[in-house]
This record gives C-alpha cells, structure tokens and sequence, in this order.
C-alpha cells in the first residue's frame, strides 16, 4: 500500500518537510515554536512535561512510541505540546505496562504526531538557524497562505498562565510532616512534587501570580519555584513576588525558577540559539569538580556578565557549551539550578538537591 503524504512542515525561509499523521487531528495550520529533543527514552514525560507548551518536538532518536504510555509517568495531567514531529511512529507498543499507544493519547488530547520526516536532517537544520516558529499544516495547504501566517506570527507570551494551577492545592505527604513548603507553580513536573512529598514536605501549590504577601500567610518554611515554559521577562509578576521574597525565607528554584531568581535579584537572561532539550547533558559542580549527567528543557539562560553586584555566584556550569547551570547566595538562603534534578526522564545524579533543601530549611528552623 502506497501511503500518501498528509501534513507538513514549513520554515519560515519556505522550507518543507512532508510526512504522514498520527495522533491528533489536524484540520488548519498551527504556528508553533521548532524545538528538538535528544533523548533517546522518555517520551511520554517530554509530553505531558507543561515546559513543552505551544511548541513542536522534534525528537532525534528515529523510533518513537515502542513501549507505549503508562498510567504513572506522567508529568501532568495532560499533553500540552502543540504537535511531535518523529522519525517512525511504533502504533503497536510492547510493554507490559502500557496502557494506550503514544498515537491513542495523542489524538484524545488533540497533539498531532506526524512521522516519516527525516529528524536527524532537521535536528541539523535547527542546530545551525537556531530555534525558530514554524508552522504544521495538512499536505494540501498552499505554502504562500501558510508562510503569511508565518510572517505574521510572535512568539507566545502567555504559556505560564496556562499552565499553572489555578488556586491553591494541599498536598500533604504519607508520613510525619518534616516541613512546610510554598510552591510557585509555573507549569511544574509531578516528579518534582513526588520527591519532595515524600521526603516530608506538606506542599501549598500555588499560581504563578501569587503575592509575596500571600505566600508570607501561610507561615511555610520554604519556597520552591518551579520550571515553566516561555521567557522568564513574560512572568514579571513572579520575579516582583521573588524579590520580596528572598531573604525571608528558603528558597531553591529549578530551570524557569532558576531565570526568575537570577532576574529578581538583579540578573538578567537571554534566548539561547537552539537551547538544550534532552537527558545527556554533562554538568560540573564547581565546589569538588564532580561532573553530573542531567537532564535539561530550556531556551533562555542567565547571562554571566550581569552577575556582578547580584550576590549570587556560579555553583554549576554546562560543559557543553560554558552556559551557567547552578547559582546560590548563601547570606540570603537561595539556591538554583537550570536542569532538572527530578530526573524525569533522565539520570540520578542530581537528586541530592532537594536534600541540601530541606536541610537549609531545616538549619533556619
């Protein structure tokens, strides 16, 4: 049976990458942001992780949705992408814990998939013009009329309010409460929720636009700011709640928590060229020179050169590409890193973090 192409990409610069779909329907054009993925596992927490939203996913393994999607993996509730561009789509997994195909998810959270594009050529494409808004669309769709929507489209600033919580929700662990711990929510991973429930918090989760004010009523012993997607210049209402924020408590930030905290104590961050999205990223911590393999989704970083008179020094660095991965500043107990030490999906050499929380918590109390 000869299969006939039914969507495409196109770049802005008319580019086309036709392929066939899967998953969701696609009925007109979405412009969407071009992002790639090396990991070569994971798929199912790249999807439901909310960092992801408003953007297209190219993924560089060439196989995807072999071992299908499992009930405990996910990240959020939901897939918030806007469309998975892969290689091979596998629509049968093999998996005892599968309990749908990647393709069945997909299509009842309305993500459209579409496979047989070449990854590794676009991969390339990406690594040389940089991330960039690009647009999928059924096959048949006039390139000129795509490429004037193209034209006319910005990049989207409202990401972190869709995906944050919308009023606060308690989350109390198993065991014995150890702490009490506010949560900014800016669109964060579950596994960050587990691993600090069940090492003893009592979690508030919160909006991404809760006051300092209203933070400081609850009476918690720590902050936590969390990962989200976008630029951290568009949430500027959480950077003002940070400023008056840090100093009176206990604070650590992870990824889009890490921009905000720099920006709030004066720092400021810029759009890298294609970002670092994937679980193989070699990190070095700088106090002992131990390298950790860490897990990252993220297009802005912190710029080195406004660190001066900031407070915050170096405690990380990427080894790829010299960009900051950790800052701290130990007067005022707060701490971030631009990875993610959850690990989901991705290595287990940055789980210690969260304790060197708790215990900053702790020595406060």
């Amino acid at each position: 049976m000869i299969r006939t192409y039914d969507r495409k990409l196109v770049l802005p610069d008319g580019t086309e990458y036709c392929g066939y779909a899967f998953g969701g329907q696609l009925k007109d054009c979405r412009i969407l942001e071009l992002v790639f993925n090396t990991s070569m596992a994971g798929y199912q927490e790249i999807l439901s992780d909310p960092s992801y939203t408003g953007q297209a996913i190219v993924m560089s393994y060439p196989l995807i949705g072999n071992y299908g999607m499992a009930a405990e993996d996910y990240e959020s509730e939901g897939l918030t992408p806007g469309a998975l561009i892969v290689r091979e789509y596998s629509p049968l997994p093999s998996n005892f814990r599968s309990e749908a195909s990647l393709g069945e998810v997909m299509r009842r959270a309305g993500v459209p998939g579409m496979e047989g594009v070449d990854t590794r050529q676009l991969v390339r494409y990406l690594r040389s013009f940089g991330t960039m808004l690009t647009a999928i669309s059924p096959a048949d769709m006039p390139k000129e009329h795509i490429l004037s929507l193209l034209r006319a489209a910005k990049f989207r600033t409202d990401t972190v309010m869709e995906v944050s919580v919308r009023k606060p929700l308690e989350l109390l662990p198993e065991g014995p409460v150890r702490c009490r711990i506010a949560v900014i929510d800016c669109g964060i991973k579950g596994n960050i929720l587990r691993k600090m429930s069940s090492a003893g918090a009592a979690l508030t989760v919160l909006p991404w636009n809760t006051s300092a004010e209203q933070i400081l009523s609850l009476h918690p012993d720590g902050l936590f700011i969390s990962n989200g997607p976008g630029d951290p210049a568009d949430v500027p209402e959480t950077e003002e709640t940070l400023r008056r924020l840090i100093g009176r408590l206990p604070v650590f930030g992870i990824c889009l928590g890490h921009q905000l905290i720099a920006r709030a104590m004066g720092a400021s961050t810029y759009k890298l060229h294609f970002g670092h999205r994937g679980g193989n990223h070699p990190v070095e911590r700088l106090s002992d020179g131990k390298i950790e393999i860490t897990s990252q989704n993220h297009s802005f970083a912190v710029d080195e050169t406004s660190l001066s008179g900031t407070g915050l020094w170096v405690t990380h660095r990427n080894l790829l590409d010299g960009t900051i991965e950790g800052l701290s500043c130990p007067e005022k107990q707060v701490f971030s890193v631009q990875y993610h030490p959850e690990s989901a999906p991705g290595p287990q050499d940055s789980s210690y973090l969260f304790r060197e929380f708790f215990e900053m918590i702790e020595a406060r109390t």
